[in-house]
């Protein structure tokens, strides 16, 4: 068995599973519905195959070298999940007889779901830094780099098409609970928050250089 193989999908699990913009976005699109948070969930995938293929092209590693560039990603991040985080907290805030999407769309759409979980991770500024760091930690001497970087990037891929739909299933099982109107807007109003504080910590960076 193949030890740092082993080691590096404990490591990325981790990575997967930490809480953050990614994982509030599908558990606000799954209070909508199964089908919302599933489509979320493989979006957050599709962003994710996107960061470990540019890992593996070696065009992350340009983006860092090139500050404008890396900059421009942070700020586009960040006003994306801020945008989102202020539509949620304003559907919070406010009467409601469905749960409303943050974009302030009416929840449950597998196509605008699919793109709230792509865009937030694909426009997250850590990962590529992040897969550009860690990638080459696992790839031992003497063993091709190109296919073990490949097999890598498909152990992250797969397990966040693992991880995040369960999130959304097991958040569409708690469904009858958590989408009690008073549930419902205290989580809004949770994940709302979650989502502006992450935006502006993502915002208050680049702005501030």
């Amino acid at each position: 068995m193949d030890a740092q193989l082993v080691a590096f999908t404990g490591v990325a699990a981790g990575m997967v599973a930490m809480p953050g913009a990614d994982f509030t976005v599908v558990v606000r699109n799954a209070l909508a519905s199964r089908r919302a948070g599933v489509a979320c969930a493989v979006g957050v995938a599709g962003g994710l195959l996107v960061h470990t293929a540019l890992a593996v092209a070696g065009l992350a590693a340009v983006l860092v070298a090139v500050p404008v560039l890396y900059r421009t990603l942070q700020i586009a991040g960040g006003a994306y999940v801020l945008y989102l985080g202020v539509r949620a907290v304003r559907g919070a805030l406010r009467p409601q007889l469905a749960v409303q999407d943050p974009e302030g769309q009416p929840a449950g759409g597998t196509g605008r779901s699919l793109r709230q979980g792509f865009l937030t991770n694909v426009l997250n500024p850590k990962a590529p830094v992040l897969f550009l760091s860690l990638l080459p930690q696992f790839v031992p001497d003497g063993v091709p780099v190109l296919t073990r970087t490949f097999l890598l990037a498909a152990i992250v891929v797969v397990l966040a098409l693992l991880w995040f739909p369960l999130v959304a299933l097991l958040v569409d099982r708690l469904g009858q609970w958590l989408r009690r109107p008073r549930t419902t807007r205290a989580v809004e109003g949770v994940t709302g928050g979650a989502l502006t504080a992450l935006g502006v910590t993502l915002l208050a960076e680049p702005l501030a250089h």
